[in-house]
């Protein structure tokens, strides 16, 4: 008996020497900071996630040869095989970064720092995210803009479906799109803009929210959009992509890209062709009859490492033709007679310089020259117009890697030119110029600065001064804490949506002498916190507070059948929040966000909500990717109950579709089920258009194309 006893001792001592403890710390290969949440395992059920200090330690480790697995976001993985008991007292395991994971460096800030460095809130679509929604809409950047957490797209003309963008409930006049950093699509060129952008050779598109109006001028209270186009690569690239849709809409885009010795080129063009499609069959066109060329090339020539010279070129033309159905198809009678035809012209091009002089001096020119010529022609109407506008600008960044500067001037002219109808003109001209500062400030390893100033002059409307300030503070590599503000101001013309509504008719010309400018004040607070779950979760969020006000606000009024425009006597405010939330799980992505959008009208005494703009949206994207294999997504999207002009409120509704493409070594296919629950304001209220003679279009704030059903291929040469 008592040798059995001794022999459990034994035993249960041996078991218990072979229960072993490993304790290591896991840094970042090149700062040597420690990766908070870096995971290390030895099975799915035994490991440990790194503490404040990066330090793990997993027990009950056996006896022999044991393989220790680390992972983390944004890393390489690390394995490597410990024989235990360990003889090493203090173990150190450094990840290098993944590269796979490319930094973002983002343009429309003017600081040219990587996405995370900068103090100013900026959203970026990378082009996986484009390349998504080429698929879904080849022809334009609508539904890349749609999707964006708090932004809108408004159609304005039930016939020709031209639409423009809201962010964060403010009209679309107050949004400034640059291509490239160039301001190309103001004013009169605004109308048509979003419809005329394909997505296909663009790289990345950049979102800035609230009042941006220091870092490029006017027109950016609500925000500015970057659209940065792609540039030629050592190896050569060349797409062509075909897209179908069951509402009779055909896209060919193609694109070339290539880097020689000194020569790089890149080459986009795009042809459309969409018969008119009436989803509801009312005789009305819900999709307009569209014929449309795009051609964008670009030469790149570098003299030596340090200095660039880029040309681009850019041509749209395009006619777009809805109303009556059988009007549109050659058979006009004494009923059918109503159209609504859009003829445009685009011809633009951009000229820019870089010259870096040493590791902190760089200089850059900039200059660009736009012609637009549309015409709309309605029976018994004409509205015709030419716009000119020029961006010259001449810019000088310095300092050192702790705090950088950029300073600069630039001349900006807009002039548009009517072919009058009746006598009625409504020409202008407008030159504005402007000096600029801004300076990105590296207080400590936590906390930055970017603050700015800007000076405007325009010969109409006096001298404005800009100022805007953001600072970030990363409080761990975890969180991080954005707040930002400033001023921005829009001159006055008759392009807006209510005027585009009414193709312009019967509305009186804007005169200086009666009408200020808009000016604002805006600024926004956001928090952001990434962790690593476990080695197969992640999770982000973004919770943003926003608010912009709008004072002596462009307010269309009506008398007698006449329309004319005036300074409103009280504010414009909108405010909101908007939540983003990612979560990873090995090949699958979940995306939701939410926004509430609070644009309150508050003039004339009353205060009211802002019409068409809904107080709710709600989104949500399931992705599942297998690299260069398979890409299936399922989105939802809710729109609340929205006001009506006339004070009345609609319905809100869901959005539902369904993508799947599946890729092979030079071959992807796609097809796209858009909206396959057809949800459209035709049946979410009674949609009465009068008599075909001369109808009346209701409001439109749903979509009333319907359910959409395009498929197509990519070829890589």
């Amino acid at each position: 008996m008592k040798n059995i006893l001794i022999m459990l001792l034994l035993c249960c001592g041996a078991s218990a020497f072979g229960q072993n403890t490993f304790k290591a710390k896991i840094i970042d290969a090149e700062s040597g900071e420690p990766l908070i949440g870096a995971t290390a395992q030895i099975s799915a059920t035994q490991g440990d996630v790194a503490d404040a200090n990066g330090e793990v330690t997993i027990t009950n480790i056996p006896n022999g040869e044991v393989t220790i697995k680390v992972s983390f976001v944004g890393y390489e993985p690390f394995s490597k095989k410990y024989t235990f008991p360990i003889s090493e007292a203090s173990i150190v395991i450094s990840l290098e970064p993944s590269e796979e994971e490319e930094e973002v460096i983002v343009t429309a800030t003017r600081s040219g720092r990587t996405i995370d460095d900068i103090p100013t809130r900026i959203e970026v679509l990378g082009s996986e995210e484009l390349a998504e929604k080429a698929v879904m809409r080849s022809s334009n950047i609508a539904m890349v803009l749609r999707e964006s957490t708090g932004i809108q797209m408004q159609i304005t003309s039930a016939s020709s479906a031209n639409q423009s963008i809201r962010i964060q409930g403010l009209d679309g006049r107050y949004t400034q799109i640059l291509k490239d950093g160039f301001p190309l699509f103001g004013g009169f060129a605004g109308g048509l803009s979003i419809m005329q952008i394909p997505p296909l050779d663009l790289q990345q598109v950049e979102v800035v929210k609230g009042s941006s109006s220091t870092l490029y001028g006017g027109g950016a209270i609500a925000g500015l959009v970057n659209l940065v186009t792609r540039t030629p690569d050592e190896e050569r690239a060349l797409k062509l992509m075909v897209d179908q849709t069951q509402a009779r809409g055909t896209t060919i885009n193609t694109f070339y890209s290539e880097q020689f010795e000194k020569l790089g080129v890149t080459l986009f063009s795009s042809l459309g062709r969409q018969e008119a499609y009436d989803a509801n069959n009312d005789d009305f066109s819900d999709i307009p009859q569209i014929r449309g060329l795009t051609f964008n090339p670009s030469l790149f020539y570098n003299f030596n490492p340090q200095s660039r010279l880029r040309l681009t070129l850019n041509a749209t033309l395009e006619n777009r033709l809805g109303g009556d159905i059988q009007v549109i198809d050659g058979g006009t009678n004494g009923i059918h007679q109503f159209t609504e035809e859009n003829k445009s012209q685009r011809y633009n091009y951009q000229l820019s310089y870089d010259k870096i002089v040493d590791e902190n001096k760089s200089f850059h020119l900039k200059h660009s020259i736009t012609y637009f010529d549309r015409e709309i022609i309605e029976p018994n109407f004409v509205f015709a117009g030419k716009q000119w506008s020029s961006f010259n600008e001449a810019s000088f960044n310095f300092g050192q890697e702790g705090s950088r500067f950029i300073v600069g001037a630039n001349l900006y002219t807009d002039r548009f030119d009517e072919n009058p109808l009746g006598g009625l003109s409504r020409d202008y001209s407008h030159t504005t110029v402007g000096i600029f500062a801004q300076n990105t400030l590296k207080i400590s390893e936590e906390l930055s600065l970017e603050s700015g100033m800007r000076v405007d002059t325009n010969d109409d409307y006096g001298t404005f001064a800009l100022p805007r300030a953001s600072f970030l503070a990363k409080v761990s590599e975890k969180f991080s804490i954005r707040l930002g503000g400033g001023l921005g101001y829009k001159l006055p013309t008759i392009f807006t949506e209510d005027a585009e509504n009414l193709t312009f008719q019967n509305i009186l010309p804007i005169d200086p002498n009666l009408l200020e400018a808009e000016r604002s004040i805006g600024g926004n607070l956001d928090f952001n916190y990434t962790t690593s779950i476990s080695t197969d979760w992640t999770l982000s969020i973004n919770q943003l507070f926003f608010s912009t006000r709008i004072n002596d606000a462009l307010v269309f009024r009506a008398n007698q059948g006449q329309y004319f425009y005036e300074n409103a006597n009280g504010p414009v405010n909108s405010q909101g929040i908007e939540t983003n939330i990612k979560l990873t799980y090995k090949d699958f992505k979940l995306f939701a966000n939410y926004a509430l959008i609070d644009a309150q009208l508050k003039y004339d005494n009353v205060t009211r909500q802002k019409p068409l703009t809904a107080k709710h949206n709600i989104g949500a994207v399931l992705v599942y990717e297998v690299e260069d294999k398979w890409r299936v997504g399922l989105e939802s999207y809710y729109t609340g109950s929205q006001v009506r002009g006339d004070g009345s409120t609609t319905d809100d509704f869901w959005i539902v579709g369904f993508m799947i493409l599946r890729k092979f070594e030079k071959l992807s296919l796609y097809i796209n089920f858009e909206n396959f629950t057809d949800t459209r304001q035709h049946r979410l209220e009674n949609f009465a258009i009068g008599n075909h003679f001369k109808p009346a279009f209701p409001e439109i704030w749903a979509p009333t194309d319907g359910s959409i059903i395009n498929a197509g291929f990519i070829f890589d040469f």
